[in-house]
C-alpha cells in the first residue's frame, strides 16, 4: 500500500496539464484560467494529503484525476457563488437583521436596473452641467412628504445621530433622559456614540421617569441642545413617564438650544390606523418643534440601509459641511432605492400597497393561516416520517422596529422523527437557496407572513428532499 501511494504521488498530474483537460475547459472560458488553477492546486493537495496519510482505499491514475476534476469543479462553484444572494425568510421577522432587513419594493429595483446599468445621474445639475448636490432629489422628496425645510442622507441611522450631534454640539453638553440612553444592535450605545461625536452626555431623570423640572435644571452655559431619543427597539411599562417632544423643544427654543429628536424606526405614515401603538412620524416631529431630526431610512420606510437627517435649512447645510459628511455619505445604490421608495410615499395607499415592509406587516390573518394550512396539507401528503401541523403563533417587525407589538400568525409546525430539528433547520439553511426558520418547543416552525412569491414552492422542495 505504501509502495503504491509512493508511484501515485509521483504520477500526480500537474496543474498545466489539468487545465488542458476537455472537462474543464467550459468552466476556464466561464470564470478564467485563474481560477481554475487555483482550485486545481488545492485539489490535487488535497489528493496528495491523503495519499501521504494512507487513508485512500484503492485508488488508481484513472480515479485519482476524476477525484481532482470533480473536486476542482465543486471548489470553483464555491469560490464564485454569491455570498451575498437570495434566501428564504421563514422565520416570520419582516425586518430580519441578519437576512438583509426591509425587502425593496419592486419599482426600486427595476429602477436600479434600469437608471444604473451605465453612467447615471448622481452630482450633476442637467441645467448648468455643474456640479449639484448628490442628496438634491432626496431632500425634495422628504421636504413634500414631511413639510422640513431641508434634508439629507447618510449611510445609517447611528452615523446621522452622531454627526448631527458633532455638528451642533462639539466640547459642549447634550441633555439626554436616562431611560432613553438605547443600546442598538451589535452593542453600540448612545452614551459611545455621543462619546465618538465629541459632544458631552448629561443625564437627567431616573430610568422609568423624567420630568419637565430634570431638564431645566441640567442646563448650563455649556449646554448645546436637548436630544430625545425614541425607544423604538424597547418598551418602559408601569410606573413611567417622558416629557413630550412638544414640551422638551419649548424648553429648548426658550434656552436658545437646538432640540434633536432621533426618532429610531422613521415612520412616514400612522401606524395607529392599522392597530399598533403609535409610532412618532417624521411629520409629527417637525411640526412639535424639531429642529433637526433623524432616523433610519429602511425599518418602517421600506428602503435600503441608509440615516435620515432633516430640519432646519442651516441646520442641515452645517451637517453638509461638516468634514464627516463625506466618510459617512452614501453611494447611487442607495440613493436611487431610496428614491423610488419614497416616491411609493406620495400616495400613501400606493405605499400600503407596494412596499413589502408594509405589505407584510399588514397581511390578513385569515390569508396566512389558509397558506399555513395549504402548506403543511401539501407536505404531510408526501412526508410520513414527521407530524406536521399549524399552531397559532406571532410574527415580529425586528431591527428594533414596534417593540412588544406581535402580530398574530398561523406557523407550520414540523417535527422530525428519524433527524433533529436542529440538523433540519441546519440543513435547511444549508440548501441552495438556504431557508431561515425558528425552533421552539423541538419543532422546525415556518411563518408564511415573511414568504415571498415563489418561496413556498422553495420551501416544500427543500423539505421533500431532506425529509422525503
Amino acid at each position: 500500500m505504501e509502495k503504491q501511494n509512493e508511484q501515485l504521488l509521483r504520477k500526480l498530474p500537474s496543474v498545466d496539464g489539468l487545465l488542458k483537460d476537455p472537462d474543464l475547459d467550459s468552466l476556464v472560458a466561464e470564470v478564467g484560467r485563474k481560477v481554475v488553477a487555483d482550485s486545481i492546486r488545492r485539489a490535487v493537495d488535497e489528493v496528495r494529503e491523503i495519499l501521504i496519510s494512507q487513508t485512500a482505499s484503492e485508488m488508481d491514475e484513472t480515479t485519482i484525476r476524476q477525484k481532482i476534476i470533480a473536486d476542482t469543479k465543486r471548489c470553483v462553484k464555491a469560490v464564485m457563488r454569491p455570498y451575498y444572494r437570495r434566501v428564504v425568510n421563514a422565520t416570520g421577522i419582516i425586518l430580519h437583521t441578519g437576512l438583509g432587513r426591509a425587502v425593496l419594493p419592486s419599482k426600486a429595483l427595476r429602477q436600479i436596473q434600469d437608471e444604473l446599468s451605465g453612467y447615471s445621474l448622481l452630482q450633476a445639475d442637467t441645467e448648468t452641467g455643474k456640479r449639484s448636490k448628490r442628496d438634491e432629489r432626496i431632500e425634495q422628496l422628504l421636504q413634500q412628504l414631511t413639510g422640513a425645510e431641508a434634508a439629507t442622507v447618510v449611510n445609517n441611522n447611528a452615523a446621522a445621530t452622531s454627526i448631527v450631534l458633532n455638528t451642533v454640539a462639539n466640547g459642549k453638553e447634550v441633555i439626554v433622559s436616562r431611560g432613553q440612553l438605547v443600546e442598538i444592535g451589535g452593542s453600540f450605545r448612545l452614551p459611545d456614540v455621543m462619546a465618538f461625536s465629541g459632544a458631552k452626555l448629561v443625564e437627567v431623570g431616573a430610568t422609568n421617569k423624567t420630568h419637565r423640572r430634570d431638564y431645566v435644571n441640567a442646563i448650563t452655559e455649556n449646554t448645546a441642545a436637548i436630544l430625545r431619543v425614541h425607544p423604538s427597539n424597547y418598551k418602559i411599562q408601569g410606573f413611567s413617564s417622558e416629557v413630550p417632544l412638544d414640551e422638551i423643544a419649548e424648553i429648548a427654543h426658550s434656552h436658545e438650544l437646538i432640540m434633536i429628536d432621533d426618532v429610531g424606526a422613521g415612520a412616514l405614515i400612522d401606524f395607529s390606523q392599522f392597530g399598533f401603538e403609535p409610532e412618532p412620524t417624521l411629520a409629527e416631529s417637525i411640526s412639535k418643534g424639531a429642529d433637526i431630526i433623524t432616523s433610519s431610512a429602511d425599518k418602517l420606510i421600506g428602503a435600503s440601509q441608509g440615516g435620515i437627517i432633516l430640519g432646519k435649512a442651516e441646520l442641515i447645510e452645517a451637517v453638509r459641511k461638516n468634514q464627516f459628511a463625506r466618510i459617512v455619505r452614501v453611494g447611487k445604490l442607495t440613493l436611487v432605492a431610496l428614491e423610488a421608495t419614497l416616491k411609493l410615499f406620495l400616495d400613501e395607499s400606493v405605499a400600503l400597497s407596494q412596499v413589502p415592509t408594509l405589505q407584510m406587516l399588514r397581511r390578513d390573518a385569515s390569508e396566512i393561516a389558509k397558506k399555513a394550512r395549504r402548506l403543511a396539507s401539501q407536505l404531510g401528503k408526501s412526508i410520513s416520517n414527521s407530524t406536521i401541523t399549524t399552531i397559532p403563533g406571532f410574527s415580529q417587525m425586528g431591527s428594533g422596529s414596534l417593540p412588544t407589538q406581535n402580530l398574530a400568525t398561523t406557523l407550520v409546525a414540523i417535527r422530525p422523527e428519524k433527524i433533529s430539528v436542529e440538523l433540519l433547520a441546519s440543513r435547511l439553511r444549508r440548501y441552495n437557496t438556504p431557508i431561515f426558520t425558528r425552533i421552539q418547543n423541538d419543532q422546525v416552525l415556518i411563518d408564511p407572513r415573511t414568504l415571498l412569491g415563489g418561496d413556498d414552492k422553495i420551501v416544500i422542495k427543500a423539505l421533500l428532499d431532506i425529509l422525503g
